[in-house]
């Protein structure tokens, strides 16, 4: 089961997050369980995602951790503020009040894509809350603005609204023209964005808040921030992902720490194309954090 829990971010916005495992005992304050034994784990969720993403991996670390999964801001089920800020800082600042307010540090953070570039911008910020991290498929190199102009060309090619979520699963699993060949992982990832309105399916976010949150990474390197980060780092990639080899080794050269692991027959959605593989390859970096 997943409980939710809010988080007041930066800027006052609100944010929904889910701890997943058996709730606490009535009467205990979420932020004890953390004390109770159960090391902290926090999940962050790429551009377009949603907590609920992290479902099959945050049910297995509940056995062992507390698990938590993080809406950010203008996704899922936490607020989307017209007049917030989408910026580097306030994602980062969000990441860390939700693990100062549920009482995870220090944590493990997870993160995928845009998530993962918030959790190694946070450990290098706060290395007191996060004791590892998890990279999934996230260059720390820039994109270029041309990038950005392709993200807003497909935004505008979007069929919405979708007249029902078979249609969603087959345009992004099939349809869409970034989809090289059938994926129904893929299908399923953006159906799991979507929302009932009175004219059919649209995403739960704001295309245009996702477009101003990615413009403040995509101009710019952030070699010098993984450089900062302490903590031991695994580095993982999809076989067909947006993150090559070279970038990713180069990744794990920088990081102090820095470990590669690599998931075959998977694309960006790494832990959505092939959960068990994903799990055989962070498992035992998280297993050797957890000894003396």
């Amino acid at each position: 089961m997943a409980r939710r829990i809010d988080v007041i971010g930066a800027g006052g916005v609100r944010l929904a997050a889910w701890e997943f495992g058996d709730p606490p005992k009535t009467g205990t304050d979420p932020a004890e369980s953390t004390a109770q034994g159960a090391p902290g784990v926090l999940l962050l969720h790429g551009l377009m995602g949603r907590a609920s993403h992290w479902a099959s991996t945050a049910r297995w670390l509940s056995a062992r951790y507390r698990a938590v999964a993080l809406d950010q801001r203008g996704h899922g089920r936490s607020d989307k503020p017209p007049r917030a800020a989408f910026t580097r800082d306030a994602y980062v600042d969000d990441a860390e009040a939700a693990l100062e307010q549920l009482g995870l540090g220090p944590s493990v953070l997870i993160g995928h894509a845009m998530g993962a570039l918030t959790a190694w911008q946070l450990a290098a910020k706060r290395p007191d809350l996060v004791r590892g991290l998890v990279i999934c498929d996230m260059r720390a190199s820039a994109l270029g603005g041309a990038s950005q102009r392709e993200w807003a060309e497909w935004f505008k090619a979007w069929p919405v609204p979708f007249a029902t979520l078979a249609d969603v699963r087959k345009w992004f699993g099939e349809d869409d023209p970034w989809v090289e060949r059938p994926n129904p992982a893929r299908g399923e990832f953006y159906a799991e964005v979507m929302a009932e309105s009175p004219d059919g399916w649209r995403p739960v976010f704001d295309p245009e808040q996702m477009l101003r949150s990615r413009e403040t990474w995509v101009f710019d390197a952030h070699w010098e921030e993984l450089a900062q980060v302490r903590c031991p780092t695994l580095v993982v990639r999809g076989l067909d992902g947006a993150l090559g080899r070279a970038e990713a080794q180069e990744m794990v050269r920088v990081l102090p720490h820095g470990q590669y692991a690599e998931v075959a027959d998977a694309g960006h959605l790494v832990h959505y194309d092939q959960p068990e593989a994903w799990r055989a390859a962070i498992e035992p970096f998280l297993d050797a954090l957890s000894r003396p």
